[in-house]
């Protein structure tokens, strides 16, 4: 089932400021929150596709992305976002802060654990950033590429809870392991609670007694990782890919960033690009101009053969259907290649070769002599783009 429009799913513009996103993400997670709709499958994931939502639009760069190229521009390997398989402990992990502990504590539930299960620990890690550079021929096809990440990642030995082992791991005993610590306060219009934080365990619900010797308690190591990401046919230079989960691992168990792939193209030896066009220049002698000649040329997946007619003039362009690029939001729609024929003019004549051209130079049949029908240089160009 394809997904929706991100904007479609918070009810906003896409001129929508960052504060109006924000707030109607709120309305629309209040609105299909599990504890407001227990058992309600559909509302759950109402509920998740507003967070996965949320997280590309309050995010400058992966907004900047889905604007230019919808959902493929954030597709990649793995999972992206909350609808590849982020759980509920994640998307109140993450985004927690948008409704405060208030919400969650006073209105759903009192001491409900985010999630239904486990209060979400740790500090979620920070996104990583790469660079990929890819050959026409694998852009025009698609191509799964493993390259090496130097990152954090989780500690094996303490399989990333940052203790010694499992019972160097207690619960708080100042918030009882709900994370948060809730205050009554009389007042003239009666009694008000307040939920904040819990400031022994930083909201974790959870203290270490003693740290894992091999991360000094941080749950994670600074390594290298091999990552496998699925680039799909058609990407641009400049379209970046999200992969998610896959940036530095998160301290004490916290959820781990996302890795963003910029995608660079390799110059091509004799083709260039123009949208999901390729151009090829093509030189031709004035005697083939004139006869006719069979050419052959290069495209993206290896050669093709060309026919160029008697009389063809400098300027004509050829076009190879569905020889170009792909179009990355579907896959039904494809560029050509476009032939550029430049006839070559000679620079060094020997004598007998001059009196020769001077000669011919005298026929009505070497003078110009253009049809009506023949297109300018402008009408030419917007053939090209067209």
């Amino acid at each position: 089932m394809s997904k929706r429009d991100y904007y479609e799913v918070l009810s906003v513009s896409k001129t929508a400021s960052a504060e109006e996103i924000k707030k109607s993400y709120r309305k629309v997670a209040m609105q299909y929150h599990p504890d407001r709709n227990p058992g309600d499958k559909a509302a759950e994931e109402k509920f998740k596709e507003a967070a996965e939502a949320y997280e590309v639009l309050s995010d400058t760069d992966k907004r900047a992305q889905y604007d230019r190229f919808g959902h493929a521009g954030l597709s990649g390997a793995g999972r992206g976002g909350f609808g590849g398989g982020m759980n509920m402990d994640d998307i109140f992990s993450q985004f927690g802060d948008v409704f405060g502990d208030d919400i969650f504590g006073s209105f759903f539930g009192g001491g409900r654990s985010r999630g239904g299960g486990q209060r979400a620990r740790g500090v979620r890690g920070s996104n990583l950033r790469v660079k990929l550079k890819l050959t026409y021929e694998e852009i025009a096809k698609g191509v799964t590429k493993n390259i090496k990440v130097k990152k954090y990642t989780s500690c094996d030995t303490c399989s990333g809870s940052g203790a010694k082992d499992k019972g160097s791991v207690q619960t708080c005993r100042t918030c009882q392991g709900s994370g948060q610590v809730r205050r009554v306060q009389n007042t003239f219009l009666g009694q008000m609670q307040t939920v904040t934080t819990c400031s022994d365990c930083n909201g974790e619900g959870t203290t270490i007694t003693a740290k894992c010797s091999n991360c000094k308690g941080s749950g994670r190591v600074y390594g290298e990782e091999t990552i496998t990401i699925d680039v799909p046919a058609g990407v641009q230079d400049g379209m970046q890919l999200s992969v998610g989960g896959r940036g530095n691992a998160g301290e004490r168990g916290g959820a781990s960033g996302d890795l963003i792939v910029l995608i660079e193209e390799e110059s091509h030896a004799d083709l260039q690009r123009e949208g999901l066009n390729v151009v090829y220049d093509l030189h031709i002698s004035f005697t083939d101009a004139v006869f006719g000649t069979n050419a052959e040329v290069p495209t993206i997946d290896g050669r093709a053969k060309i026919k160029i007619p008697q009389g063809t003039q400098s300027g004509k362009i050829f076009r190879l259907k569905g020889k170009g690029f792909p179009n990355v939001h579907s896959s039904y729609e494809k560029g050509d290649q476009l032939i550029h024929v430049s006839v070559w003019t000679p620079q060094n004549l020997s004598d007998e070769e001059k009196d020769t051209l001077e000669k011919l130079a005298e026929s009505p049949n070497m003078k110009p002599q253009p049809e009506k029908t023949e297109k300018g240089f402008f009408d030419k160009i917007k053939d090209l783009f067209n």
